[in-house]
């Protein structure tokens, strides 16, 4: 199946859709306020130690206090580490990597977390998951610094390599060949994208790795705490990175910039993809042009409908997310138990791709539509277990049970879809989900752009919601500022109270 990249870059906002045979998969926000900090390196402060749950927050510099367990704590000799080969690092990050690792831990498991860390201490943490909802960061003081090919663990010595690689013959010659180049005691995951490479590749790769640590190490003596000491890739060269030589054949990126920043980083270290980056210069934006945007925006609502006139529904609680599956319209052609059959399946591949775009994790309970022929029941199962296998994230899923329920579980990785794009609805007390604010903003610079190639008028009049007026003449003041440079003329805002929060209208100007 061809796969591209298609990545779209507007003030203080990048998105990057993974397209799977012109069907967008997977969806990668990064905003300039609220990036993903999985992967960072910080210099943090213990705030509080909780011995009843065998973990401490720790102050990192973020709005919300981050955690880490008794098990991610760095007990420097106390500990050795087991490397289990794995096939799932490349599309995930650092994060990932990081979980990859099994720790046996050699010391007194009766040891508490208080007597190892105390109040006030200063610590060297990693976020191995970005705060999602309520929840804070969780962090770990064994730091992974991933590069193309390995990934660098100073907190190890042992050397680890891809499943993905399968050839035993490669598997030997790259772990060997990593071991002699090896100059400090530290240890390696050999990714999968290092099959084949010769010896100066990896060497150079290595020493790059080493000097991030070392310049890590010695920012920590002088940082303040809570200080950032290492910041990730960008979301656009993660994407370079991790997901075009495997995921992607193409990367078509709208921002000269960023464009020529991927070119820069593939002629450092993969200068043979740098033909598969293209500059898009059409007029249309991006995502317009692929018809990216109404999938994105299907992925957002509660309930899906399906081709044959029944639907899915979507729920996020707290604890798990529900799907329940309906006929709807959908009335059939021959018998009840054909009619529920062929829903089920259909709900199935979507089930599939909702969860996959939406990214939702953690629990997740689907109630599909009673099936009373058990050779019915195991063709849904089998359906949804061979559509999950697409997905990159880790998935477990159990048999449908006597009440028509399949129980599944889906690593979670991100916030899903939803948190990141909207807000609890004040109209209905935090029930439901609107856009949010910020989101709104984003679409009204896309719509003025959008509108801006046939307009003639001399000035832009844009009637919004006053709290949206006030946004846009405050915090997000600079997306006007940059609409009005690239479209050379002004835009006047009107706030209307009778106005709902997502409602705007566009108009032109033609005289003073």
């Amino acid at each position: 199946m061809y796969k591209k990249l298609v990545v779209n870059v507007c003030e203080h906002e990048t998105r990057i859709a993974l397209l799977e045979g012109g069907t967008i998969a997977e969806l990668f926000i990064e905003r300039g306020n609220v990036s993903d900090i999985a992967g960072n390196v910080y210099k943090g402060k213990v705030q509080r130690v909780l011995p009843g749950m065998q973990a401490a927050f720790v102050d990192i510099g973020l709005n919300q206090a981050a955690f880490i367990y008794v098990d991610d704590l760095n007990f420097g000799s106390c500990r050795e580490i087991e490397l289990i080969d794995t096939g799932i690092e490349e599309e995930n990050g650092t994060a990932e990597l990081y979980q990859a690792a099994v720790f046996s831990k050699q010391r007194n498991h009766e040891t508490g977390i208080g007597e190892l860390i105390t109040e006030g201490q200063q610590i060297l943490v990693q976020v191995a998951k970005p705060p999602i909802g309520t929840k804070g960061a969780r962090v770990t003081s064994y730091v992974t610094l991933p590069g193309r090919f390995i990934v660098l663990m100073p907190n190890s010595d042992h050397i680890g390599v891809s499943r993905r690689i399968e050839n035993e013959v490669e598997r030997n010659r790259l772990k060997e060949m990593v071991l002699s180049l090896r100059k400090e005691n530290y240890g390696y995951i050999i990714r999968t994208a290092a099959e084949g490479m010769q010896q100066e590749t990896l060497d150079y790769e290595m020493n790059f790795l080493i000097n991030i640590w070392k310049n890590i190490q010695e920012k920590y003596k002088s940082a303040p705490a809570p200080s950032l000491l290492h910041r990730e890739l960008t979301v656009c060269l993660r994407a370079a990175r991790d997901l075009l030589m495997h995921e992607a054949e193409k990367m078509i990126i709208d921002s000269r910039p960023d464009y020529e920043s991927v070119l820069s980083f593939l002629d450092t270290f993969m200068p043979n993809l740098k033909s598969s980056v293209e500059m898009y210069e059409g007029c249309e934006p991006i995502f317009d042009a692929y018809n990216l945007e109404g999938d994105i925006s299907r992925a957002l609502k509660r309930k899906i409908w399906l081709k044959s006139g029944g639907y899915i529904v979507i729920e996020h609680t707290e604890a798990l997310v529900a799907i329940d599956v309906n006929t709807g319209r959908y009335v059939g052609k021959h018998n009840l138990e054909e009619t529920i059959l062929k829903t089920n399946l259909e709900a199935v591949k979507e089930i599939a791709y909702q969860i996959r775009l939406r990214d939702i994790g953690g629990i997740i309970i689907i109630d599909f539509i009673d099936m009373e022929k058990k050779q019915n029941q195991e063709k849904v199962f089998n359906a949804l277990k061979d559509f999950l296998a697409k997905d990159k994230s880790k998935t477990y899923v159990l048999p449908i049970s006597d009440m028509g329920l399949i129980q599944m579980t889906r690593k979670r990785i991100r916030s899903p879809l939803t948190r990141a794009l909207c807000e609890p609805c004040f109209y209905c007390e935090g029930e439901g989900y609107l856009l949010s604010r910020q989101t709104i903003c984003y679409n009204i610079y896309r719509e003025i752009q959008r509108e801006s190639l046939d307009m003639a008028g001399i000035k832009v009049a844009l009637h919004v919601h006053p709290e949206i007026a006030e946004l846009l003449h405050g915090e997000e003041n600079h997306l006007i500022t940059s609409l009005e440079k690239m479209i050379v003329r002004q835009i006047v805002i009107y706030p209307k109270p009778e106005y709902h929060l997502h409602e705007f209208e566009i108009y032109e100007i033609f005289k003073e």
